[in-house]
């Protein structure tokens, strides 16, 4: 049985070089951290998969960036529907985040059930 890697001996053991590639240095968003922590959690075998194949960043990434356009997307149908008009926004502000803020709630349950918890 051939072997290709190297190792490093610590005391009387002797520890794997093991090397990453080089993954992008951008930051994961609030849906990419949370697709994290439920595969943590809830889907292990998933997790280890992607993460010892080196595509769990780039999947967190893809999902992060797909929550976040849907978001921008269903925010202006939702508000729309609950009646959230630039008019209300200068008659009844309070109304008015009050109802956006019940939007925007609206629009990240369905992300949850569409993208995260998927």
């Amino acid at each position: 049985m051939e072997n290709s890697l190297t190792y490093t001996m610590n005391g009387d053991y002797q520890i794997p070089d093991l090397k990453l590639t080089e993954q992008p240095e951008k930051p994961l968003g609030k849906y990419g951290r949370m697709r994290k922590a439920y595969l943590k959690e809830h889907r292990p075998l998933i997790y280890n998969q992607l993460l010892l194949t080196e595509k769990l960043y780039p999947h967190l990434i893809e999902i992060d960036e797909t929550a976040q356009s849907r978001l921008e997307q269903m925010m202006p149908q939702l508000a729309a529907a609950a009646g959230a008009t630039e008019q209300l926004k200068a008659s009844d502000p309070m109304r008015w985040v009050g109802l956006m803020n019940t939007c925007k709630a609206q629009a990240e349950e369905i992300l949850m059930a569409e993208l995260i918890h998927s």
